[in-house]
Formats: C-alpha cells, structure tokens, sequence
C-alpha cells in the first residue's frame, strides 16, 4: 500500500492525459532506457562513427566532490546521459516502443544539466545543449518516419545562447553493408537547427558548478497527423503547431515505431551531464 501511495504522488507532479503509456520513475532502475547504438551490419566497423562516441546512460545519485551526493527530485536516482570529454561530443539514451493508436500524445519530464565540475568556478557556458527527440512511423504502407527533435541551445562557442530550436531538414540517408537490409542517417548532426520563434528562455543555473535546479517540461503530439502541437518548460509555453519536423519515406521494418530520445552535447572539452528525474508519457486515446 504504502509504494502505491507513493507511486501515486509521484505521477502527480505530472499533468498526464487519460491513458499513462510509460511512467518511469529512475530510482526504480533504467525502465528501459539505453544506449543508441548505431546500424551495423556483419561488424560493427560498420557504424557510422557518430554513433561510435554513444555509451549507455548510468544511474546516478549525483555525487559531487564539494557536497557528497545532490540526489534527485525527490529520491536518490536520476538518469544520467554523459558525453566524452571531447568539445562537440554528444550522447544519446533511448527508449524503444510502438503504439496501438494514432492519437495524440503527451511526454512529461523533469531535468536538469551541468558540466563536469573539474574547476571550482561556474562553468555555465560549458554544456552545449539537451533536448528530446521521437521517432515515429505510420502503421501503414505509402505512410512516413516522421522525427520531431527539439534541443536546448545553451551555449556555442562560449557564448550563453540560452534557446529553443528545432531540425526540420531530413539527412542523407546511406546504405550500411550490402545485404540491402539497413541504413543509416545522423539526424543529431550539428548540422541544420533552426530558432524557435520566440524561443528564447533563461532557465535556473545555480551559483556552482556541483549545484542543480530541476525543470519541468510537455511535449504534445498528434500521432494521428504526425504533427507537433505544443511545449512548455516551466513557465513557458510554446506553440509548435506550425513547426515541421524531419519526415522521409517509412521504412519496411518500423511500423507503428514510438520511440523516444534524450541527448547532450559538450561545447569544451568537459563532459556534459543531462539528469533526467522522471518520465511519463501519456496518450488521450
């Protein structure tokens, strides 16, 4: 009685539609979420060596040198998305699913950022970006993969950017082997982001670089129309019902695919740390 009484206060910091599809609560474990690796095929020479860099996200009580652990939102685990060391690198974890309707969908979460802590001073332009992204397809032949990405700009080239974008332009797909069975595409190459309008936000970074503050972000989506609907991040809204996401032709193996990412990017050499407290994602359906 007493875990669901607290499963139950946990969900309500969220704002989930009718049906909850996932809630994944880290201190429970990795609830599915993973390493994106990339295709391959026969070796994994094969890879495309942007994804050679991704490693599988850790659970973490965000342990600091000057304090001893942060812990999460409310318990001691988060999930922990790091790059290497290495200005530019990114790392992405994923969680694999399909859906049985195409009706509209809502991802809930709450994050935070920061950098490696190796300097005892603030270190606030060191974390390049964090976002989400889905990738979905239709059920059907003749339909799409459709992938809205979004990402919190926070810092380029050492300059505190601090705003929204979006990707809307589709990469260069390319054969992997020669069995004509799989492809590859690098869809988080820093290639081709575009500003949110109006999409600048100064969200809470605290004083020290061991110091977190927690954000609240919606995602809403319309599976049925494969469009995006809206977004919030704490106070801010955003309407995204004109903004296009990344379409090409579906592919022969992904139907009903309903698949969600979480990535970060390092703008020096440092890693970046992407904390994710909690997830739930719902459906009105």
């Amino acid at each position: 009685m007493h875990s669901q009484t607290n499963q139950i206060a946990k969900l309500s910091r969220f704002d989930p539609m009718p049906r909850i599809i996932t809630f994944d609560d880290f201190d429970y474990g990795f609830c599915g979420w993973g390493q994106l690796v990339g295709n391959y095929e026969q070796s994994l020479d094969a890879m495309n060596p942007s994804y050679q860099q991704h490693t599988h996200p850790q659970l973490s009580n965000l342990s600091h040198w000057d304090s001893g652990s942060h812990s999460s939102w409310d318990g001691t685990y988060a999930l922990k998305i790091q790059t290497r060391p290495v200005a530019g690198a990114r790392n992405v974890s994923v969680k694999r699913l399909t859906f049985r309707k195409a009706g509209p969908i809502r991802l809930e979460l709450y994050f935070t950022f920061k950098p490696e802590a190796t300097e005892p001073r603030l270190l606030e332009t060191d974390v390049r970006s964090v976002g989400f992204l889905f990738d979905l397809q239709d059920p059907d032949e003749g339909g799409n993969r459709v992938m809205p990405h979004i990402r919190f700009l926070n810092a380029e080239n050492g300059e505190h950017v601090q705003k929204w974008q979006f990707k809307r332009k589709s990469p260069p797909v390319t054969p992997v082997g020669e069995e004509g069975k799989t492809i590859t595409h690098d869809h988080l190459a820093p290639n081709d982001w575009e500003d949110l309008p109006n999409g600048h936000q100064k969200l809470c970074y605290n004083e020290i670089p061991t110091k977190v503050n927690w954000h609240y972000l919606r995602f809403d989506f319309d599976l049925e129309n494969m469009r995006m609907l809206e977004m919030q991040c704490n106070n801010r809204l955003f309407d995204l019902s004109q903004i296009d996401s990344m379409v090409m032709p579906a592919m022969k193996n992904l139907w009903c695919m309903l698949n969600m990412g979480f990535f970060t990017e390092t703008d020096t050499n440092k890693r970046a740390l992407y904390y994710i407290d909690s997830v739930c994602l719902s459906g009105d359906f």
